[in-house]
């Protein structure tokens, strides 16, 4: 681990879990497998495999274990941890019972999460992801990131209220520019990467200076003139931006011989990131 508090958080969370579900394997993906890991600004992102479905009793012991660990370590409010069952492992498509942003929610285990936990997972408990998780086609990796941007990003960019926020302003632009590189050059890029990625695609320079001041950084708070710019050169760029990739890519399942480098390295999680909506608004990012 990158830090002692992290490591610490980890070790905890497995050993919580060993006793209470039928643990198969425990691996970790995302920032904190890829090395681009920021204590207390990135997610924790991991697996949990299972030999079967968690009962009604193990799940609402899932939820008290999460809760009880995020009031004793906050870093913990960053723990996301999907819970797949190993025979259900092959569908990409599939929802697992997962616990992210405080709440329990069924989530799949996305063709990009895969590829990373392929490439660079970190196997905390039990088999590695080799053992369990099929391998993803380079078609299926392109064609998900493709119907990303398609079916989330775009609509997206019609609700610019939403984008006043920084999580919107970040996983917007670095999920676009991880999303491009994947789709050209066949790479799973760092965020950091991403930034880089940012500039050579002429995202405004200022809103890519803010992103890294925030994650990078030592970030100064905003001002509402500010953040109404923001928004406005983001949503310009992005606007023209994904449409050129995906008018170029073609539709989905149009691209199964396109290639994606075999053995690509990849960053954080570095999967583009698709936030999940919320019970109480429209499809916003939280994390």
């Amino acid at each position: 681990m990158t830090d002692q508090n992290t490591g610490q958080l980890i070790e905890s969370f497995v050993r919580a879990l060993r006793p209470l579900v039928p643990l198969v394997s425990v691996w970790a993906h995302g920032s904190l497998a890829g090395g681009d890991y920021q204590p207390g600004r990135s997610d924790l992102d991991l697996i949990a495999v299972v030999d079967r479905p968690c009962t009604e009793a193990e799940r609402q012991q899932l939820g008290e274990v999460h809760r009880n660990l995020a009031r004793a370590v906050p870093l913990a409010l960053k723990l996301h941890c999907g819970y797949p069952v190993v025979t259900e492992l092959d569908d990409p498509t599939h929802p697992h019972l997962t616990w992210a942003h405080e709440e329990l929610m069924h989530r799949p285990v996305t063709p990009v999460t895969r590829r990373e936990l392929h490439e660079f997972g970190l196997v905390l408990h039990g088999r590695p992801p080799a053992d369990l998780l099929p391998p993803v086609t380079d078609g299926q990796l392109a064609d998900f990131i493709d119907e990303d941007l398609r079916s989330f990003w775009l609509p997206a960019l019609d609700h610019p209220e939403w984008w006043t926020r920084d999580i919107w302003i970040d996983l917007g632009l670095l999920t676009f520019a991880r999303a491009t590189a994947t789709l050209r050059d066949g790479k799973l890029i760092t965020k950091a990467d991403a930034l880089g990625v940012l500039t050579e695609l002429g995202a405004p320079v200022d809103v890519v200076d803010d992103i890294r001041q925030r994650r990078y950084g030592v970030p100064t708070p905003a001002t509402e003139q500010w953040i109404t710019r923001r928004a406005e050169l983001t949503l310009a760029f992005l606007g023209s931006a994904i449409g050129q990739v995906v008018g170029a890519s073609g539709p989905p399942g149009e691209r199964a011989g396109k290639s994606v480098a075999p053995g690509c390295r990849a960053g954080r999680g570095s999967r583009p990131c698709r936030p999940s909506p919320r019970p109480t608004g429209p499809n916003s990012p939280t994390t």
